[in-house]
């Protein structure tokens, strides 16, 4: 099996900055690709950011020049650096990984419990 585990999330002032980490384990011989997600509340789930094995990243527009998405290919990690956050950044955060498995040729999406980022004053 494969676990996806983030931490990092907590409440900020606008302006504040937070660091979420994500880390995932067990049974796998690749990761294609790690992002981070969001679900603002009472919204649909979004797309922050997200790194493919190649180093490639992607961002969302709301995200841009504020956050930094970086990976420890090594340590199966991923880490988004959040600067300059506004309350529109209040979300559960969720990180998503597309794992192979030893043995198992289509890889499958696993994702994380969520961790709450409350961003108010």
């Amino acid at each position: 099996q494969v676990q996806v585990v983030e931490s990092g999330g907590g409440s900020v002032q606008p302006g504040g900055s937070l660091r979420l980490s994500c880390g995932a384990s067990g049974s796998i011989s690749n990761i294609a690709c790690m992002a981070w997600y969001r679900r603002p509340p009472g919204k649909e789930r979004e797309l922050v950011a997200g790194v493919k094995d190649g180093g490639s990243t992607t961002y969302a527009d709301s995200a841009k020049g504020r956050f930094t998405l970086s990976r420890d290919v090594a340590k199966n990690m991923v880490y988004l650096q959040m600067n300059s956050l506004k309350p529109e950044d209040t979300a559960v955060y969720y990180c998503y990984a597309l794992v192979s498995r030893p043995g198992i040729l289509t890889p499958y999406p696993y994702w994380g419990q969520g961790t709450q980022v409350t961003v108010s004053s």
